[in-house]
């Protein structure tokens, strides 16, 4: 059976800083409390043991996995939860050594004891494996191990698929092969071949105004980005840059609000480095956001958020696609290219490094913008393959676990390179490419596999260990 991915599968609104380290983790916290529930069993835990392996156990610490979990296991919802009282919540646990189960039982915790790291055990299934144990007042205990597979997916261990659950997509795809064959065959653009799959799980408009949700948690993420400064919490001492870039470029320009605030960037020009400079900023605004435990969109990832909304800014703001039809086709052809890497290679860093995560997303904006910008089907698969043949066998070696160096300026080589894939897409012959999405989704995955163990989201290798934790970015 084909795997079945929905636009808001590979979009998840969430909070940072990382998909696979915060927002799986948490999605793991609440599906075992739901688990629990299910068994009557949430009544009779008096103790809880929680076991972190291999990537999330290196570098859980940095990218808050600890945090996510208490969340997840405390009640909250990543979707709707204040995320001001994020680090106020977590440190109260911690300092009290209580951890409240799903807002009504309340149970002894110890961070130091009940929370294992395990450096050097690596589950078989996938780097980022947790264990959940429930100590019972019966003296048992009820164990589950769950996975954290990339972009805020989670696979629970020994769980089969319900077939119950699957859909009658119009258009199945598991490849770019596939994706092409109903294009052509329909003469639908990828985006409303999206749309028409989408049909399976609900009705257009619930799908279009999800999409715009999504959207708009993205613009008020980067609205914030440029807008806030200071530090990056973690201890590196990153200073935040977006808001005084924005600073900087938007001048003397009078805005109240996000709608005039694109207006006066329009009014600014045209100008290259005008344009280069403000792509960095709209990625730099989100990825700063992200790293602050701040509400984004996975794009595919948390660590790659920012590649698609400073494409998107820059689509907007630089060539007059804002109106919602044009940010639901963008949203919905970027959402297909992703689904094709997750089926074909990986989205997860601790899988494949960054090229699964800044790679991909920049394959996905390259996409969607060309298919925007009046592209072909074919154009656009194109546009995909050149953005992420440029980033085959980028390592992720995030400096002191976080996700801030060089993790935030990585989203804004990734949009760049989308803008210019797209171009070199829109001035070329797709019939005469060398080079297939699907063989370079291939190729990725061999990569991936060939890619030694400390260049996957551990910070044992690269930059991670060559830079000492008191420097500042460069």
């Amino acid at each position: 059976m084909k795997e079945q991915i929905s636009i808001f599968d590979i979009f998840k609104i969430g909070i940072g800083p990382s998909s696979s380290h915060t927002l799986g983790p948490w999605r793991a916290a609440q599906q075992f409390i739901a688990s629990l529930e299910e068994k009557d069993l949430l009544a009779e835990i008096e103790g809880l043991k929680i076991l972190l392996y291999g990537s999330l156990a290196k570098t859980g610490s940095g990218h808050g996995t600890d945090i996510a979990i208490f969340l997840g296991l405390s009640g909250a919802d990543p979707v709707t939860f204040d995320v001001e009282l994020v680090m106020p919540t977590f440190y109260a646990i911690k300092t009290n050594k209580q951890l409240t189960l799903e807002n009504h039982l309340t149970i002894p915790f110890d961070y130091d004891v009940d929370l294992l790291y395990l450096f050097n055990e690596i589950l078989p299934f996938h780097p980022n494996g947790l264990t959940f144990q429930a100590l019972l007042k019966n003296g048992k205990a009820h164990s589950e191990t769950y996975f954290s597979v990339g972009g805020g997916f989670v696979v629970k261990e020994g769980e089969v698929i319900d077939d119950s659950k699957t859909v009658d997509l119009p258009f199945p795809i598991e490849n770019a092969k596939d994706l092409l064959h109903w294009c052509l065959s329909t003469g639908l653009k990828v985006s409303e071949i999206v749309l028409e799959n989408e049909l399976a799980w609900r009705k257009e408009e619930k799908t279009k105004e999800g999409i715009l949700q999504h959207f708009a948690v993205m613009r008020n993420c980067t609205y914030r980005g440029c807008h806030t400064g200071g530090f990056l919490p973690g201890g590196l001492e990153v200073g935040r840059r977006a808001a005084k870039l924005n600073q900087k470029l938007i001048g003397d320009s009078e805005y109240h609000d996000y709608d005039s605030w694109i207006g006066a960037i329009k009014k600014g020009g045209n100008g290259f480095n005008y344009i280069l400079d403000w792509v960095s900023c709209f990625a730099l605004a989100v990825n700063e956001e992200n790293a602050s435990f701040g509400r984004v969109v996975t794009a595919p990832t948390n660590g790659a958020a920012g590649v698609i909304p400073a494409v998107l800014q820059y689509f907007m703001a630089f060539c007059d696609g804002y109106s919602d039809d044009k940010i639901i086709q963008f949203i919905a052809c970027a959402s297909e290219i992703g689904s094709i890497f997750k089926k074909g290679s990986t989205i997860s860093a601790a899988m494949g490094g960054c090229q699964a995560e800044i790679g991909v997303s920049s394959a996905m904006a390259a996409a969607a913008l060309t298919e925007c910008l009046g592209g072909s089907q074919r154009q656009v698969l194109m546009a995909a393959e050149i953005a992420m043949e440029h980033h085959l066998g980028l390592t992720c070696d995030p400096i002191g676990g976080l996700v801030q160096v060089p993790c935030i300026e990585r989203n804004t080589m990734g949009a760049i390179k989308a803008i210019t894939a797209s171009q070199l897409a829109l001035q070329s012959n797709p019939d005469k490419a060398k080079v297939s999405l699907d063989v370079v989704v291939k190729t990725m995955w061999q990569t991936a596999q060939d890619m030694n163990v400390k260049y996957k989201e551990t910070s044992d290798g690269g930059l991670a260990i060559n830079i000492p934790l008191s420097l500042p970015e460069c």
